[in-house]
């Protein structure tokens, strides 16, 4: 009997020990740097060369930017190393191309209708409304409703495709 109780009791403790006991919270993923290279020509001959470390990408004034750090090396054109930068703090303004064209966002086409109100006979040949929005710089409207009709559509990434990313993280 003592040993039963003997058992029933470590038994318990161990029970105990793993229901009590905190379980290490996983570590959240990792950031990932990604890099580019960065070269370039003065006027004067002088060349750079080194890497942007992208850390992250942030909203800037409604427009998207490149966080993270610069090293390279100021060459002249003789060859002689006029200065070097390491892990330089820098945003740059990601830019790209202004989506121009334009999409459909509306093409209906009504038969013949024929409407008789009190006597007022109406009569309506086919009609085709077709609406299309022109993208562009200076576009606001266009580039609106091309983007909301991309979305919605798939075109372009999509709304479906970029949720499907999301859900692939």
């Amino acid at each position: 009997m003592k040993l039963k109780l003997s058992l029933l009791a470590v038994v318990a403790a161990m029970v105990t020990v793993l229901v009590v006991a905190p379980i290490a919270p996983a570590a959240p993923p990792a950031a990932t740097a990604a890099t580019a290279p960065v070269t370039g020509t003065a006027a004067n001959g002088a060349t750079f060369a080194g890497t942007f470390n992208i850390t992250k990408i942030v909203n800037q004034n409604g427009g998207l930017a490149a966080v993270g750090t610069l090293t390279g090396t100021l060459t002249s054109a003789a060859g002689a190393v006029l200065g070097t930068v390491t892990n330089l703090p820098v945003t740059l303004p990601i830019a790209g191309a202004a989506p121009t064209g334009s999409c459909q966002i509306l093409d209906l086409v009504l038969g013949p209708l024929d409407l008789n109100l009190l006597g007022l006979v109406v009569h309506l040949d086919t009609v085709h409304l077709n609406i299309t929005a022109q993208q562009g710089p200076g576009n606001l409207l266009g580039n609106l409703l091309c983007g909301l009709t991309n979305a919605l559509n798939g075109n372009g990434g999509g709304l479906a495709n970029i949720l499907n990313k999301l859900l692939g993280l």
